[in-house]
């Protein structure tokens, strides 16, 4: 019975991974974000960033892709309910869209919190 919660616990593992994959691959987005992260990251690095810092921008970053992934489900399933333009389906999409959106000015501004001063110090 343990080896074979083990390995269905495995099982969800990689088809949670897939999904990532899946979603990275598929939008164009969430490419994007993941660059921007590259970029934050380096830096973080560079700029040698606080830790209290870090921990903003860790959730800065991890709040926008989740909502990209919510998204891109919620984008997917809308598609296989319906193929023709639906009114509803399309202000659902908008809405979930729109929550990506919030979450990216959210993590831009704390983006421009931690690192402005540091690029102010930095020349100056």
């Amino acid at each position: 019975m343990e080896q074979q919660k083990r390995t269905f616990e495995k099982i969800g593992f990689r088809h949670a991974l897939n999904g990532i994959l899946a979603a990275i691959k598929k939008e164009h987005n969430l490419k994007i974000h993941l660059m921007a992260a590259t970029v934050v990251f380096a830096a973080g690095f560079v700029l040698q960033v606080s830790a209290t810092e870090w921990l903003f921008l860790v959730v800065a970053i991890s709040l926008v892709w989740i909502s990209e992934f919510f998204n891109t489900a919620i984008e997917e399933l809308c598609d296989l309910i319906s193929s023709e333009h639906d009114p509803r389906l399309g202000s659902i999409k908008d809405i979930a869209s729109g929550a990506v959106l919030l979450a990216a000015i959210f993590a831009a501004a704390i983006g421009l919190i931690v690192f402005v001063p540091k690029l102010v110090r930095l020349t100056f």
